[in-house]
C-alpha cells in the first residue's frame, strides 16, 4: 500500500512540475463573436484587429494548388516573428474565420491543420505581432468539383 501512495504522490508532483504555472489563452469566440459570423475576410479582420492593413511578409504558408478533397485541405503555416496571436481565414465558405491561436514568447509557431472549403478560394494567415503590425501570407487554390463532398 505504501508503494502505491509513493507512486501516486511522485507522479502527481511530476505532473504539476510539467504544467506551466500560468496558462493564458483568449477565448476569441466569447470576446470577439463578430469575427466568427463575418462573411468576408476583410470583415473578419476588422472585427478581430480593427484594421485590414496587412504586411505581406514574415509568415510562411503551404497548401496545395489544387485540392482534390475540399473537405480536408492540408494547410501548414509558421512564423519566427514575435507574435501574440495567429489566425486562419478563407473566402470560400459563408463564414471567413477558420481558427485563431493565442501565442506566447515560448510558443513554437508551426502549425499543420486541415480545413474545409466548399469551392475554390484564398486562404489567408494573419499573425498579430507584438509590435502591433499584422503580418500575413495568402494562397489561392482550386477545389476540385464536389467541394466539401470530395
Amino acid at each position: 500500500m505504501e508503494r502505491r501512495n509513493f507512486l501516486n504522490v511522485t507522479l502527481g508532483a511530476l505532473a504539476l512540475a510539467v504544467v506551466p504555472a500560468s496558462v493564458k489563452a483568449q477565448d476569441y469566440r466569447a470576446t470577439k463573436p463578430a469575427v466568427w459570423s463575418a462573411h468576408t475576410v476583410d470583415d473578419a479582420l476588422k472585427a478581430m484587429y480593427g484594421t485590414t492593413d496587412l504586411v505581406m511578409e514574415g509568415v510562411s504558408l503551404t497548401a496545395p494548388d489544387v485540392a482534390s478533397n475540399g473537405g480536408a485541405i492540408p494547410v501548414d503555416f509558421s512564423t519566427d516573428l514575435d507574435i501574440k496571436s495567429i489566425a486562419v481565414y478563407q473566402d470560400a465558405n459563408p463564414e471567413a474565420a477558420v481558427c485563431a491561436y493565442t501565442t506566447t514568447k515560448y510558443s513554437i509557431n508551426k502549425y499543420s491543420i486541415k480545413i474545409k472549403m466548399g469551392k475554390s478560394g484564398t486562404i489567408t494567415i494573419v499573425a498579430e505581432g507584438n509590435d502591433g503590425k499584422l503580418y500575413a501570407a495568402k494562397k489561392t487554390l482550386d477545389v476540385a468539383l464536389g467541394g466539401c463532398e470530395g
